[in-house]
C-alpha cells in the first residue's frame, strides 16, 4: 500500500496525455518541490478523466481512472484564484467515484426543509 499523507487537486486542466515526468514537473512548477507521501490529482479539461502522482519517499507513482459516463466534479479555476486545493481521505474517495465531494460537510445530516 502507498502511503498518502496529504492529497492536492490542480485547478487548471492538464493535457491527459502527460506522462509522470511532465505532472511532476507541474507539481514543483506550482509547489516548488514535491513533497513525499503526497498525492496531486489532475484532470482533464472535460473532466472525464484524472491522474495521480505520488511521491513516495523513493520515487514517483503515476495512476490514471477514466469515466465511462458522465464526469469527475472538479474545483473550478479561478482567474488569480489557487492552483491547487488539499483534499481530505472522504473527499478523495468522493472524487474518485464522481460524488459531489464539495458537499461533504452538508450532506453528513439530513433536516427538515
Amino acid at each position: 500500500m502507498i502511503r498518502i499523507d496529504a492529497m492536492w487537486l490542480a485547478v487548471e486542466p492538464i493535457d491527459m496525455r502527460a506522462g509522470a515526468d511532465r505532472l511532476l514537473a507541474r507539481v514543483v512548477q506550482v509547489f516548488g518541490a514535491a513533497q513525499a507521501h503526497h498525492g496531486y490529482l489532475f484532470a482533464n479539461s472535460r473532466g472525464t478523466r484524472i491522474k495521480l502522482l505520488v511521491h513516495d519517499g523513493f520515487g514517483v507513482w503515476c495512476a490514471a481512472r477514466r469515466l465511462n459516463a458522465g464526469h469527475f466534479i472538479w474545483a473550478p479555476a479561478t482567474l488569480g484564484g489557487p492552483a491547487s486545493l488539499e483534499l481530505g481521505r472522504a473527499q478523495f474517495d468522493a472524487l474518485v467515484l464522481g460524488l459531489p465531494w464539495q458537499r461533504l460537510p452538508e450532506l453528513q445530516r439530513i433536516c427538515r426543509a
